[in-house]
């Protein structure tokens, strides 16, 4: 194939997610061919080391021998059958086993194909609860609470329920009544002090919140310890626990969007676990499948199922279902998935790495534009100021991050930005070496692009 073709139609044809065209058709893409283990070689041969676990979905690597024999094994059987009154063999054992690793008793799988979508079903599930529960007393109860600056996909649900400005400003119009509370972002929020101070704020926010319109707020959806698309803004110890036992408190259904932070991402098989929390519904996807296939899952436990059971006439059946639901392909692959996990001790390996790399990081407080360095298992996130005192950022027109991320690129090293931060997000097997590669090349760049700008000055 043509690789100048390949970028022509490139060009011509395909609508990039995230990604202003204007700016992306006039530079070079990046074309990826094939992939090897941590490594990602576009049509020209060139090696990138995948520092950003392809939208933080891989876990076992690119091109995984066993899981490549999966999928060939059940394409072999059959490739798709719907799940709207019938079953399959992949989605019964994988609900199963989804049910014996979720905390509590989340137990009732609902599938889809995406992280928005299991987000949208989390809400719709929600909401006919209290509905099914007792239409009449909770009529007012249509309402959802999340942090600031909360992100949890690109579905008008889950739009709704989300509070990036930048991405959301402009779908205001479109979007149900969403209430914010504060997020306990503390790098920012000195004004209040050090950590426990902040959280304490955000909680004390919440419960007044609370105490005036619980009668109105059928759930409140959190991005457990993480809020990834944020900046990988961590939470202060404690913080999540704490919203868990104001959600019973005050009666509402604590959903935990696990879709980023699930499957390993922070150091344990599902983030709430770190904190002893089990929420009444649970959104997961990305690393299911190892990044494979798409496919996402809500699970909910079975007080919300239940409420669901009556007879045809009753209405209250769940009148939600996508046509690739339950795909078998898909759900192989994520059997597969947890079984190397499980095998290879993956769980304990990524706590192991991520002290190690949490040593490693801090050489970037050597480069004065590195003004934060937050960072929950392998999920990074690295803020870039102009000034640490005042912790003021550079400006789009400055180009300071995007310049970084391009740099990266040249030197071997696939990442993204947000905003101000860069994120590193490594595929989880990613082994100790190449992970060292990651924050050496991330170091390299920074410091070659303050050079460049005469940020800082070159060494002798």
């Amino acid at each position: 194939m043509n690789n100048y073709l390949l970028e022509q139609w490139d060009k011509e044809y395909v609508w990039h997610p995230f990604t202003q065209m204007k700016t992306y058709r006039e530079s070079k893409p990046l074309i990826i061919e094939r992939g090897e283990g941590s490594y990602l070689i576009d049509v020209d041969g060139n090696r990138y080391l995948d520092g950003y676990a392809s939208l933080w979905v891989n876990v076992h690597g690119h091109n995984e021998p066993e899981l490549n024999g999966a999928l060939i094994a059940q394409v072999n059987k059959i490739a798709h059958s719907t799940l709207l009154g019938s079953a399959n063999v992949p989605s019964i054992l994988l609900a199963k086993k989804l049910a014996e690793i979720t905390p509590g008793d989340l137990s009732k799988v609902f599938y889809s194909d995406t992280g928005s979508a299991a987000v949208e079903i989390a809400l719709k599930v929600a909401y006919q609860y209290w509905q099914n529960i007792d239409p009449d007393k909770h009529r007012h109860k249509n309402k959802f609470v999340s942090l600031d600056e909360a992100y949890h996909g690109d579905t008008v649900g889950a739009v709704s329920v989300g509070g990036m400005d930048l991405y959301h400003r402009i779908f205001k119009p479109l979007l149900f009544e969403r209430i914010s509370v504060p997020s306990p972002y503390a790098y920012h929020m000195t004004e209040y002090g050090e950590n426990e101070a902040v959280k304490n704020h955000c909680l004390n926010e919440l419960e007044k919140l609370l105490q005036q319109q619980s009668a109105e707020i059928a759930g409140l959806i959190i991005e457990p310890l993480v809020q990834g698309a944020a900046g990988i803004v961590t939470h202060p110890d404690g913080f999540l626990k704490e919203v868990e036992m104001l959600c019973k408190q005050y009666d509402i259904l604590l959903i935990c969007d696990e879709v980023a932070v699930g499957f390993g991402r922070t150091g344990t098989m599902f983030a709430c676990e770190q904190e002893d929390v089990v929420p009444d519904i649970m959104c997961m996807g990305k690393g299911i499948t190892g990044g494979y296939m798409p496919l996402a899952a809500t699970i909910m436990n079975e007080r919300i199922f239940h409420s669901f059971l009556g007879e045809r006439e009753e209405h209250k059946t769940f009148y939600h279902g996508h046509t690739y639901t339950g795909n078998q392909l898909a759900c192989a692959l994520a059997l597969k998935n947890i079984e190397l996990m499980e095998e290879r001790g993956l769980i304990h390996d990524i706590q192991v790495k991520s002290r190690q790399l949490t040593n490693k990081l801090q050489a970037l407080y050597e480069l004065p534009i590195v003004g934060d360095i937050r960072q929950r298992g392998l999920m990074i996130g690295v803020e870039i100021v102009k000034d640490r005192q005042t912790k003021e950022t550079f400006s789009l027109q400055e180009n300071v991050v995007s310049e970084i991320i391009v740099k990266a690129r040249e030197n071997g090293l696939i990442i993204r930005e947000l905003g101000a931060v860069i994120t590193m997000m490594p595929i989880l097997a990613m082994s100790e070496e190449e992970l060292n590669t990651m924050v050496d090349t991330v170091y390299r760049s920074i410091q070659e692009v303050a050079i460049d700008k005469g940020l800082i000055q070159a060494a002798n």
